[in-house]
């Protein structure tokens, strides 16, 4: 990647993420559940589907997915119970090998990372080749595939990661950038979820090139403080740093469900994937939390938040399921239809890691 005379020099980002991570490890870790449709989660009726592994992806099986819907595609489906304690020992024997090129380190979960590599500890100049390294380092040391985006920013960097899956990488140019995200729909794009898009569709936006025709006014009144950053993907431009050792105010995860909720076991089924997603972050980024947050949109947008806050930092997933639990029964049965549901961590603290330097000694 070159610079334009007199430009603010471009960045090299990798956005490295493993391939179908927990259900990778056990694959892994029990050879007869190789080469078969194997689904990380529960399969009791309010079971969720962590992860998939690719012979599973086959059938439509995907994370977040009911347990119950993912037998109905796929009959042979195998179960596997997460072993979270694993996931993140082999998370940190990966972050130890990003170590070794770059401190620029910005764990999202377990499984991915963004990475700059602008200057890095290697001396090496082409981003592509010190992405290909990483991977095959991963590969050698635990065994596991690693897919891998490169770009100038990191919103592209997150896309490109996707174009060659699994097992391989891709790179979006300064040159290519725009031209990429005007062809590409926006229920794609990094950071619009299902609500956002389906709003998008209501003001007729379906594309990067539909999105780059508003204007920044535009943009604001319908989205708030997100329409200065889709003004700026729209036009490949992505100015966030990345950020080492962050310890975020809060952090959260919400989905708006096709069909208005009406009873406990669906609300609990669809908050599963919630969980995972925020426990995994404090996972990759040794943050505990002590405060938990039930967010609950009725079908009439109306909300309400439901919170508890904990003497000591939660200390596993399943201590945050049985909070989730017990803030989310109260609410039933609702007084409407719920068409939204969120889940909000805070008071963050950063917690001390006993496994990391074994895992870095053994490297």
């Amino acid at each position: 990647m070159t610079n334009d005379e007199g430009s603010e020099r471009l960045r090299k980002i990798v956005h490295v993420d493993m391939d179908a991570f927990y259900a990778s490890v056990e694959q892994r870790d029990n050879p007869e559940l190789r080469g078969l449709p194997v689904a990380v989660g529960y399969p009791a009726a309010r079971g969720v589907v962590a992860a998939a592994s690719y012979e599973a992806r086959k059938f439509g099986v995907h994370s977040a997915m009911p347990s119950v819907t993912a037998k109905r595609k796929c009959p042979d489906l195998i179960f596997v119970r997460p072993r979270f304690d694993v996931y993140k020992a082999v998370s940190l024997q990966i972050r130890s090998i990003f170590a070794e090129y770059t401190p620029m380190i910005e764990p999202l979960s377990l499984d991915e990372a963004y990475l700059d590599v602008t200057e890095n500890l290697k001396g090496m100049e082409i981003a592509t080749e010190i992405a290909a390294e990483i991977r095959a380092k991963i590969k050698r040391v635990t065994g596991l595939n690693a897919s891998a985006g490169i770009s100038y920013n990191k919103f592209l960097a997150k896309m490109a990661s996707d174009l060659n899956k699994p097992n391989g990488q891709a790179v979006i140019t300064p040159k290519n950038g725009p031209a990429f995200v005007e062809a590409l729909p926006v229920k794609k794009f990094h950071g619009v979820g299902p609500a956002t898009a389906e709003k998008m569709h209501r003001l007729e936006i379906e594309t990067g090139a539909d999105l780059k025709e508003k204007t920044l006014e535009f943009l604001v009144e319908h989205f708030g403080k997100s329409g200065p950053y889709f003004y700026g993907i729209a036009r490949g431009i992505d100015n966030r740093q990345v950020k080492p050792n962050r310890v975020r105010k809060s952090v959260g995860a919400e989905d708006t469900f096709s069909e208005d909720i009406h009873s406990f076991e669906p609300a609990r089924e669809g908050l599963q994937p919630l969980i995972e997603k925020v426990w995994s972050y404090c996972e990759a980024n040794e943050i505990g939390a002590k405060t938990v947050t039930l967010k609950v949109k009725y079908a009439d947008f109306s909300q309400i938040t439901r919170s508890k806050t904990v003497t000591a930092p939660l200390q596993t997933i399943g201590d945050l399921e049985e909070v989730i639990g017990l803030l989310l029964a109260p609410i039933f049965p609702p007084r409407r239809g719920i068409r939204l549901l969120g889940v909000m961590l805070s008071s963050l603290e950063r917690q001390t890691s006993e496994v990391a330097p074994q895992l870095r000694l053994a490297l």
